[in-house]
Order: structure tokens, then C-alpha cells, then sequence
């Protein structure tokens, strides 16, 4: 095996690591969605899994296609809040995210491989301005001081400053989809 001079070899070494780590052929990995209004958005995010049934039965539709197994497990993904674009992940979304530990990267490569498969291109919605980056360091400081463990206040939006902001918007009773806004900051 040589991994710096084939591709052929790379891709065939990843591929075994992957399935190694449980990747479930012929099942998706990420699917666009529609969402309903009305959504409980404190069930998003990669911590809070339902089954594409109960997704369904909230109203969660496929932008395209159909949904697969009604019993196959998912989690809503609303990588820039309520407003922007919607994604259910099944369990391989959880495999690919174990080899490579980031959930912008995981969820890039996830889209693309959804589009490479003939997906029309997401639908963007209209999300909220994102935090600038001294703002979001503001944000992981003032949940710190709350008792939240964000990690390093180094202005990422990472998994532990998402939960601790969909737990904020609960509190203050805003819509909790882990999307951090100006109008958060200021309440907090």
C-alpha cells in the first residue's frame, strides 16, 4: 500500500476504515429537508435522535425524493438555525464524523456526496447574520461564566457552544436550534 503516490490506494484505505468503523451500505448518510413552522426546535442537533417516523409525523419532509425507512434513526441538523438550511443525518452522517471529528467538514463532504448522487442544490433559506468572530468569543465567555463547557474560547461554533446555546435559547424562551444571534448575545 502506498499512500502517498495512489490514489487508488488512499481512497481503498479510507474506504476500509470506514467500514471498519460500522458504515451501513445502501443507506444515506444526510437528506435535505423541509421543515413545518411549528417544529420543537430543541430536537435538533447531533445529541437528540428520532426516527425518521417521528420526524415524519412532525411534519419533516424530503426536499427531493422520499424519506427512507420510517424505523432508521436521525437527527435534525440546522447547521445555521431554523431559518437556514435543514438536513436529517443517519447513523453513517455519525460514522463519516468519527473519522474526520469535525461537523463543518463532515457535513461539507456529506452535502457534496448528496449532489455527486444527483441532489439539486440546498436551499440556503434566509439565516440569521452569524456571529462576528470577537462577538462569538463574547458569547463562549458570557456561557462560560454561566457554567457551560464550551472548550476554548477561540470563536469556533463547536458542539459544546452549540448545546449550551440551544440550552440559553430554551431558557430565555427562544426558538432553540443552537444558531447563536446578536439578539442572544444581548440577552445574555
Amino acid at each position: 500500500v502506498d499512500l502517498k503516490n495512489s490514489a487508488p490506494d488512499t481512497i481503498m484505505t479510507a474506504a476500509r476504515f470506514i467500514n471498519h468503523l460500522g458504515w451501513r451500505p445502501g443507506e444515506p448518510w444526510l437528506q435535505e429537508v423541509s421543515l413545518p413552522s411549528n417544529l420543537p426546535w430543541e430536537k435538533s442537533g447531533l445529541n437528540f435522535d428520532m426516527t425518521v417516523g417521528d420526524w415524519s409525523s412532525l411534519g419533516v419532509r424530503p426536499r427531493t425524493g422520499g424519506l427512507p425507512s420510517a424505523s432508521l434513526p436521525a437527527a435534525l441538523l440546522l447547521p445555521q438555525g431554523k431559518d437556514g438550511p435543514a438536513f436529517l443525518a443517519y447513523p453513517n452522517f455519525r460514522v463519516y464524523l468519527e473519522w474526520n471529528q469535525s461537523f463543518i467538514y463532515t457535513t461539507s463532504a456529506a452535502y457534496f456526496a448528496t449532489r455527486l448522487a444527483g441532489a439539486p442544490r440546498y436551499n440556503a433559506g434566509n439565516p440569521g447574520d452569524g456571529l462576528s468572530d470577537a462577538a462569538m468569543k463574547d458569547l463562549q465567555t458570557r456561557l462560560r461564566n454561566r457554567g457551560y463547557d464550551v472548550g476554548k474560547i477561540d470563536g469556533i461554533l463547536g458542539a459544546g457552544t452549540r448545546a449550551a446555546v440551544r440550552s440559553e435559547q430554551l431558557r430565555l424562551g427562544l426558538p432553540a436550534d443552537g444558531w447563536p444571534t446578536q439578539a442572544l448575545l444581548n440577552r445574555l
